[in-house]
C-alpha cells in the first residue's frame, strides 16, 4: 500500500522520469548483462534464475538504503571504498576467467553437476561491491526524492522500480544467452563467445575506478 500511496500522490506523469533512469540503467551493456549473457547460454534461463534474481535483489536493496541514506555514508568514507572496489574487481575478474576458459556446455551428469551458475548472493554482491552503483543510486534517490512522502516511501519506490526492471532487464540478456547458445555448433565458435564475453565482463570493471 505505501508503494501505491506514493504512486498515487506522484501521478504517473510524473513517474515517466524514473522509469526512463531505471530502464535505461539496468538494461544498457555492462557486467550485470555480459554475465546473465554468458549464463544463459552456457546453463539455460532456468538454472540461470537465481543469478537474475540475486543481481535484481543486489539493486533494489541498493536502491533503498540509498534512499535511507546508507549510501551517502559509504561514499564518504574512501578506504571503504577503495576496499569495496578491490574486492569487486577480484570477484568480477575471477568470474571473467571462468567464462572466458571455459568451452561448450558438458551435458555429461557428473561435469553438468560440478558447473555450476552464479548463485543468488553471487549475483547480489556485483552491485554491493560496486562504488559507482551506490553512487547511481545516491544520484536517484536525490533527484526522485519528491515522487515520495518520505524516506521509508522513496525506499519502497526505488527498491521496486530497479529491482523490477532489473528482473525484465537480465530475463532479455539471458533470453539472448540462450539464443546465441543455439546457433553455436563447434568447441572452437564456443571458446569464441566465452571469451568475448568474458572480455566485456573484465571490461566493465574500468568504470569502477573512474
Amino acid at each position: 500500500m505505501s508503494v501505491l500511496s506514493s504512486v498515487s500522490t506522484a501521478g504517473a506523469g510524473s513517474l515517466a522520469p524514473l522509469l526512463l533512469f531505471v530502464v535505461v540503467a539496468t538494461i544498457t551493456p555492462g557486467g550485470a548483462t555480459a554475465l546473465a549473457t554468458a549464463s544463459g547460454s552456457r546453463f539455460g534461463f532456468r538454472r540461470s534464475i537465481p543469478l537474475m534474481a540475486g543481481i535484481a535483489v543486489g539493486l533494489a536493496s541498493l536502491a533503498a538504503a540509498s534512499a535511507a541514506g546508507l549510501a551517502s555514508v559509504l561514499l564518504a568514507a574512501p578506504a571503504l571504498q577503495t576496499a569495496m572496489k578491490a574486492i569487486g574487481s577480484a570477484y568480477l575478474l575471477w568470474l571473467a576467467w571462468q567464462i572466458a576458459r571455459s568451452g561448450p556446455p558438458d551435458l555429461r551428469r557428473g561435469a553438468q553437476a560440478s558447473a555450476m551458475p552464479t548463485t543468488l548472493v553471487g549475483g547480489a554482491c556485483l552491485l554491493w561491491l560496486n562504488p559507482k552503483g551506490w553512487a547511481m543510486a545516491l544520484g536517484a534517490a536525490a533527484s526522485f526524492a519528491m515522487l515520495a512522502n518520505g524516506p521509508l516511501h522513496l525506499a519502497l519506490l526505488l527498491a521496486c522500480a530497479f529491482g523490477g526492471s532489473a528482473l525484465v532487464s537480465m530475463a532479455l540478456w539471458c533470453a539472448a544467452g540462450v539464443l546465441l547458445a543455439r546457433l553455436l555448433r563447434t568447441p572452437r565458435q564456443w571458446r569464441t563467445v566465452n571469451t568475448v564475453l568474458g572480455i566485456l565482463l573484465a571490461v566493465s570493471i574500468i568504470p569502477m575506478w573512474r
